[in-house]
């Protein structure tokens, strides 16, 4: 059973990133053969500094290292250290309908927030395509907006075999963790870097406690009444963090009221804070060590790409370019 996810290095990783990717993937790697990859092609959609990029996606390895990703079980590699994966997109391309591609939620509402349509973004589910079926992926890990992009991988590698012969492309099968496919970010909304709503994953304890106090949303229920708990953000974002005892309590204080939110942001702080204490200690330790960064990615690069080698040598057979 080989397992595949990628996370985008746009930017500093957040907390939406850890539960909605990095959490389920830690908890995989011992559950089949994992490939596990820092997406910076994708990246270049919204990141158009070089420098920003080359440091996001350190960041991104280290991060996902220090959320306990063992490089000795898993394979860890930049996506562009594979760059068959543009030649398989571009195979993909050939069988894509336009129509589906103007379908893609993502596409819509990044453009609807102000992103340039360009053919990147547009052509991102096909990339995301080939990213999966270029490792013969069976399952792969995505949160509950990332489901219809699978759903476009699983047509277009039925769409190849249709065209050039059963068994030319694996088709996955998605792994949806409904508890924490979409973590709600300080507004409300999706949390994500390309709308500035996040919890940073890693970031000095002030700067995280000023967001949670001053940016998190709240309603304008009296201290005295009883809180609402539906869509509220504060109590979605607690219980992706807290014990289910402490969730429990600010639960059942909810319901009882007397308490302000000023009091629940404090205990949402010190989950925060008490959750990642050990990997901000591991994030450490892994920046004192660059050389052994460098390493990692090498080494999974070489197997990815050795991976990757009979695949894309299958499709070249099966569709006249070999």
């Amino acid at each position: 059973m080989r397992i595949l996810t990628g996370l985008q290095p746009s930017g500093k990783l957040h907390v939406g990133n850890y539960f909605g990717a990095m959490e389920p993937a830690v908890r995989l790697q011992d559950q089949g053969e994992a490939f596990y990859f820092i997406a910076n092609y994708h990246a270049m959609n919204t990141v158009r500094n070089p420098d920003e990029l080359r440091a996001y996606t350190r960041e991104v390895a280290i991060d996902f290292l220090a959320c306990g990703l063992d490089p000795d079980r898993v394979v860890f590699f930049l996506q562009s250290a594979v760059p068959e994966v543009n030649e398989l997109a571009w195979i993909l391309s050939t069988v894509c309908p336009v129509s589906q591609l103007e379908k893609a939620h993502s596409y819509k509402d990044k453009v609807a927030h102000g992103f340039s349509p360009s053919h990147g973004l547009f052509a991102y589910p096909v990339l995301m395509a080939a990213d999966i079926l270029l490792y013969d992926s069976n399952q792969v890990p995505v949160g509950k907006d990332q489901k219809q992009h699978l759903e476009i991988t699983r047509d277009l590698a039925g769409k190849i075999n249709e065209a050039f012969g059963e068994g030319t492309l694996v088709v996955p099968e998605p792994i949806i963790r409904e508890s924490a496919a979409v973590v709600p970010g300080v507004d409300g909304q999706k949390m994500s870097k390309s709308y500035g709503n996040t919890l940073p994953l890693f970031a000095d304890p002030a700067e995280v406690k000023k967001i949670i106090m001053k940016k998190l949303v709240t309603d304008a229920t009296p201290l005295e009444d009883p809180k609402p708990k539906e869509n509220s953000t504060l109590l979605a974002l607690y219980r992706l963090m807290a014990s289910e005892a402490d969730v429990a309590t600010m639960e059942a204080d909810f319901d009882r009221g007397g308490i302000g939110y000023g009091d629940f942001k404090k205990r949402l702080l010190d989950a925060y804070l008490e959750r990642f204490e050990p990997m901000r200690a591991r994030r450490e330790e892994l920046l004192a060590d660059p050389g052994y960064i460098d390493q990692v990615l090498a080494k999974g690069a070489e197997k990815a790409r050795a991976a990757a080698a009979p695949v894309i040598d299958r499709v070249r057979r099966a569709v006249g370019l070999a």
